[in-house]
């Protein structure tokens, strides 16, 4: 399997990453100086990068791929566990947490009944 082109990847990356704003952050800065192909090393000492700082087509489809799965990741678990983002107050998380199971509270303190 081959590693798709430089510009593929930047891309896909891009989309990964929150959406750009009027200001760019210094994530998206960095991200396009180092696609950009005015970033090629040109003297012997710029030739001698460590590892470390770079980055190859694989590695960075890896990172791609782990964006990816981080985000369905974030949306299933807000999709199944509704109560954890913060915004269910603890009376109603009560309720649908009994509702579930096939019970109904009713005139229970603190839980609201709402009609249909």
């Amino acid at each position: 399997m081959t590693a798709p082109p430089a510009r593929t990847l930047y891309r896909a990356l891009l989309r990964e990453l929150p959406p750009l704003t009027k200001r760019r952050t210094k994530l998206h800065h960095d991200l396009r100086a180092h696609f950009s192909p005015s970033s090629a090393p040109t003297t012997s000492a710029a030739t001698t990068t460590t590892p470390s700082t770079t980055t190859t087509p694989g590695a960075a489809q890896q990172f791609l791929t782990y964006l990816r799965s981080q985000r369905t990741y974030v949306s299933l678990l807000e999709r199944y566990n509704p109560g954890l983002n913060g915004e269910m107050d603890v009376a109603e998380n009560v309720r649908l947490s009994a509702r579930r199971v096939g019970l109904e509270l009713r005139g229970v303190e603190g839980v609201k009944r709402q009609d249909g």
